[in-house]
């Protein structure tokens, strides 16, 4: 079921090699009123598998709608529940050999309670500023900025 693409190099004319299909994956960029009303402060959330800090997403199930994903991956590892807002920029890279790409969406916490679990055993609510230095990966602090963009909240501390 994966795409194929032109043969270069060796082979016969014309002989296509298969590309990988991408992992898809979707998250949220959690966030809620920062406490006293000024800013807002963002979720991270640390996976022991891999030590590092993120935002709650994970892999889709075959035929599952992103954004549903993106909701159950945010209940799932964080307890919470929340209103979906704009869509971010997708994320792509590859991990062992293979593309990934990760959809998100802006998502305001509405409920729930943080239990930690097998994947996610903290929870962070940090401003924006300092969930850029805690994010393990260049590519997630990206996802700051365009949160901070779409939902129209300036500069970065909160």
């Amino acid at each position: 079921m994966g795409r194929t693409a032109g043969h270069k190099g060796g082979g016969a004319a014309g002989a296509r090699t298969p590309v990988a299909e991408p992992i898809r994956a979707a998250g949220c960029v959690l966030w809620r009123p920062a406490p006293g009303g000024d800013g807002i402060v963002l979720a991270l959330v640390h996976r022991p598998k891999w030590d590092d800090w993120s935002y709650p997403k994970g892999k889709l199930k075959p035929g599952e709608d992103p954004l549903r994903g993106a909701l159950r991956e945010v209940l799932e590892e964080t307890g919470a529940t929340c209103a979906p807002g704009p869509e971010l920029p997708t994320v792509r890279y590859r991990v062992g050999g293979r593309p990934k790409e990760v959809r998100y969406w802006a998502a305001e916490a509405t409920g729930g309670g943080f239990i930690p679990n097998k994947e996610v055993d903290r929870l962070l609510w940090v401003a924006p500023d300092v969930a850029r230095d805690l994010l393990t990966q260049d590519r997630d602090k990206d996802l700051v900025a365009a949160l901070l963009a779409a939902l129209r909240v300036p500069g970065g501390s909160g």
